[in-house]
């Protein structure tokens, strides 16, 4: 059953609004989080969305519900913009590469996962792959296509005047509607969007299927609606995605879980197909970087190139609100960096004094009781920070119980501080040309070098490991003598 504490609140993009928690199901919680399309990898931007979703469901667990949290992966059907004609994202990639479709998903999938791996998210019950729904999307939109769709020489459209209150969820932020897409001619409205793409004459994909409307894909739509409902069952109790999803790709899902369940009004959020929905904002890095026609576009693997620990991104997410723009830069992440070096130390000299059999003591039911509100409170991660250092510097208490109410919010938060040691977070990066074994020989020499006041020596040494990407860190309060250079 779920824990008596602090009762959950979050925000719903569908009302506007704190709502409280009330799962559809008692006890349970189904979760539907928007996955990657695997054309390519994924950009630091991209995975602030997977972390807020793994914040998400650990609240849900801490709070005692059963989680059921499926991620979708789209290999098929998502075009190089929100329009309705033009390129798949993955068949313009397997074009560019000379490879197959399902080589090139593949490849973009398993290094999805391995970011998912690196920055400590939990798996979730399923992943769902798009290519494996074909059947039942064809079945969804045949169900509703009599009532809700009408045909053209491109496609099958769905008609958005057939179902109520299209769009609420747009206009949570505007009220000038789907702007992003394109004119087709034929289309009834500037708004329908197609959840059926025929294969124009002449052409052949390497992912294409047949269809009443003839040899094509699917539309990107419509393979979330069906998989969404077909795992989760309708109306479930939340749907998660970026806040770049809440313009278009929202409210087309939302459009067809009503013409497939009701065409009712969205006054009742159990209509739209899931009771909240609920979106992360961008993180923003001004350089431009951010988009992955930039080159050296900013991923989770450049990070690390760079000799930032990948939990370190992390941390940086959990400091702001998951509502809030998070602005990217190389210092702040190196601050949250050495945040998490704190944390890791203080954690570290835990585990040598710390019984495991201990549980949080009363001395920090207090801690424990502010820890709860504060991700009770919309996923408050930033304040939930503040009451676990607090914790971890509280002096004169006992070192298992302080332990245990660390573990207990580290489960939500997620930064894996019962396992990472000090020297996890001193990565490599590639331009550094020593081997660890050679920088300690080096910071050895100069903690002799100090001892005999040899000075210019002290700077010699200096000089040639920061040439080689080693920068030494006298008098650093961590006490953690040296790190690798950017």
């Amino acid at each position: 059953m779920a824990r008596a504490m602090t009762e959950l609140r979050l925000f719903n993009s569908l009302t506007r609004q704190l709502e409280t928690f009330q799962p559809v199901h008692p006890g349970e919680a189904r979760v539907y989080t928007c996955g990657p399309t695997v054309y390519n990898y994924p950009h630091i931007g991209n995975m602030r969305a997977y972390v807020f979703a793994d914040v998400l469901g650990r609240t849900l667990c801490f709070k005692g519900y059963r989680l059921t949290h499926v991620i979708n992966i789209t290999d098929v059907g998502h075009l190089t913009d929100d329009a309705d004609a033009g390129e798949d994202k993955m068949e313009k990639m397997a074009a560019e590469k000379a490879q197959s479709i399902w080589d090139i998903a593949r490849h973009y999938t398993e290094a999805y996962w391995a970011d998912i791996k690196a920055l400590n998210i939990r798996q979730p019950a399923q992943w769902t792959i798009a290519t494996d729904y074909i059947d039942q999307m064809i079945q969804f939109a045949s169900d509703i296509a009599d009532k809700h769709c009408y045909e053209l020489a491109s496609g099958l459209y769905f008609d958005v005047s057939t179902v109520a209150d299209y769009g609420r969820l747009a206009r949570a932020v505007t009220d000038d509607g789907e702007g992003r897409i394109d004119e087709v001619a034929g289309k009834r409205n500037a708004a329908d969007f197609a959840i059926w793409r025929k294969t124009p004459p002449g052409e052949t994909r390497q992912m294409e299927w047949d269809s009443p409307w003839g040899r094509g894909a699917p539309g990107w739509h419509l393979e979330c609606s069906v998989m969404s409902g077909a795992v989760l069952g309708f109306p479930f109790d939340i749907h998660t995605g970026g806040i770049d999803h809440r313009e278009i790709h929202h409210p087309n899902e939302i459009a067809q879980n009503q013409a497939h369940c009701c065409t009712n009004g969205l006054d009742v959020a159990a209509n739209s197909g899931a009771n909240i929905w609920m979106h992360n904002n961008f993180l923003v890095e001004r350089s431009g970087k951010m988009s992955k026609s930039s080159g050296e576009f900013l991923r989770l693997q450049l990070l690390i190139d760079k000799g930032y620990h990948p939990l370190a991104y992390r941390m940086l997410c959990l400091q702001a609100h998951y509502r809030s723009e998070l602005e990217f830069s190389w210092e702040g992440l190196g601050a949250a960096l050495t945040r998490l070096k704190r944390l890791v130390m203080a954690v570290t000299n835990l585990r040598a004094q710390a019984d495991p059999a201990k549980t949080p003591g009363p001395r920090f039911a207090d801690h424990l009781k502010r820890f709860d509100a504060a991700v009770a409170d919309d996923l408050n991660t930033a304040v939930a920070l503040t009451v676990l250092e607090e914790v971890a510097t509280t002096k004169k208490v006992d070192a298992g119980e302080k332990l245990a109410a660390i573990v207990t919010m580290d489960a939500v938060l997620g930064l894996g501080l019962l396992h990472l040691d000090r020297a996890e977070l001193r990565v490599r990066p590639k331009a550094v040309e020593m081997t660890e074994e050679h920088i300690a020989a080096a910071i050895a020499l100069r903690k002799e070098l100090r001892s005999q006041q040899n000075y210019a020596a002290l700077d010699r040494n200096r000089d040639e490991l920061a040439a080689k990407g080693v920068e030494v860190m006298d008098g650093d309060p961590l006490g953690w003598d040296w790190k690798l250079g950017e």
